[in-house]
């Protein structure tokens, strides 16, 4: 009996480019959950996250032109970027409302294959629970450049964004596919392309399926 998901967890660090691998990938049949922006939504006002966040990091992280009391993202960013210990206590908080929001999600899903994407998919232990982990790479200085064009940040807040994330290679050595995004749009589409073929062929050939 064939299994109902082919599970992909898709990862890779700050512009490295795995949204547009996503986004690639849903253009190709795939079901993508976004865990980053689920996170963002467990962190509202009445999410199962918003309490201990706020809790973890105090009152001043908090939108003062909002009433209801929502977490300024941009202030929130400010303290854990520049801060292991900081990060890893918003990880605490987040994570597991993150997950089971985002298994709901793949319970829910209608299609063959579901892409879970996530920047900490490594971190928070999500890519073990998956069939596959794809990791997308980029060069330190194209990550740099592609956040200073679409972010508007300095070079130095750029790089600190960029340096303050665990090793690419340490997260390449743990993928079954590791795609690196060093070149065009096209190039990378020819990439994601492949790697979706290998897909299908494994999936809908039969060859995934219950021991």
């Amino acid at each position: 009996m064939k299994r109902r998901h082919y599970l992909i967890g898709l990862t890779g660090n700050i512009a490295t480019g795995k949204s547009l691998v996503a986004q690639m990938l849903a253009e190709l049949g795939a079901r993508v959950i976004d865990a980053d922006q689920v996170a963002h939504a467990v962190m509202l006002p009445g999410g199962p996250a918003y309490d201990a966040v706020v809790e973890a990091f105090g009152i001043g992280i908090l939108n003062e032109a909002d009433a209801d009391g929502t977490i300024d993202r941009g202030r929130l960013g400010a303290i854990v970027f520049r801060d292991p210990a900081a990060l890893r206590r918003l990880e605490e908080a987040v994570h597991p409302a993150t997950v089971a929001a985002v298994n709901r999600l793949i319970a829910a899903a209608t299609e063959r294959v579901v892409v879970v994407e996530a920047i900490k998919l490594i971190e928070a232990g999500m890519h073990r629970r998956y069939d596959a982990l794809w990791v997308v790479t980029a060069p330190r200085e194209v990550q740099i450049a592609r956040l200073m064009a679409t972010r508007e940040l300095g070079q130095t807040e750029a790089a600190l964004r960029v340096d303050s994330q665990p090793s690419q290679a340490e997260k390449a050595a743990l993928a079954d596919l590791v795609i690196v995004n060093d070149g065009s749009v096209a190039d990378l589409g020819l990439k994601v392309k492949a790697a979706w073929a290998e897909v299908k062929c494994r999936v809908w050939h039969g060859q995934e399926q219950d021991g």
